[in-house]
């Protein structure tokens, strides 16, 4: 048994928490050792960086500086949370990862391709995950679900979930190229469905991609 790397990315209120949450349970009642953690963030020093970035009080530095601490952020996180996790034949479960920075900073944020390269290089190294999850919504449903969020919670948007329409579409079709570049790793999954759909046809690419290669 070894450790495996699953991530979770797609455009606010895709559900990829809820899904995090319920793909969890199943493994660790299937034996697994599971850890669940969220990028930016992850540890002490990067849920640091996260207020910082997600309370916009760096918009104003730009996007290259955003992706500089994404990427510290990211380089603590794998360092000290990930790495460790899987050392020890564990599973985890990650909500976000590279993938985000590649379309949040990088298609949406115009930061230069060779830049994010780099610092992704730097920040993970050969630590690449073993599954992609691209939870997919249409950018009209995502934001009326942040919005029912906020008003249940009494939040504010953050730096990101503020963003127009034709900015979030633009982010969901980003998701769906890396996807689509990167068949072997990335599966696509239609986020519009119930709940229990969206876990069930999660629960089958693990089995399938992971689980039945853990067994053979």
């Amino acid at each position: 048994m070894t450790g495996k790397f699953i991530t979770f990315e797609g455009g606010d209120g895709a559900g990829k928490s809820t899904q995090i949450e319920r793909l969890a349970a199943r493994l660790s009642a299937n034996g697994r050792i599971v850890t669940t953690t969220r990028e930016p963030g992850g540890t002490p020093t990067a849920e640091a960086i996260r207020q910082k970035i997600l309370s916009g009080s760096v918009k104003s530095l730009g996007a290259d500086a955003e992706a500089i601490l994404f990427a510290a952020a990211r380089t603590d996180h794998v360092d000290k949370v990930i790495r460790p996790a899987l050392a020890r034949d564990g599973w985890v479960l990650c909500d976000r990862f590279a993938d985000s920075t590649r379309v949040y900073q990088g298609v949406g944020g115009g930061v230069d391709e060779g830049l994010l390269h780099a610092l992704e290089r730097v920040a993970i190294g050969d630590t690449k995950p073993d599954l992609t999850f691209v939870l997919d919504v249409p950018a009209m449903v995502g934001l009326a679900r942040v919005r029912e969020r906020l008003e249940a919670t009494g939040a504010s948007a953050d730096r990101f979930e503020g963003d127009n329409l034709v900015v979030l579409e633009k982010r969901r079709h980003a998701f769906l190229d890396i996807a689509a570049r990167e068949p072997d790793r990335c599966v696509v999954v239609d986020a519009t469905q119930t709940v229990e759909q969206v876990a069930a046809a999660i629960w089958q690419a693990v089995t399938t991609k992971l689980l039945d290669e853990e067994a053979s």
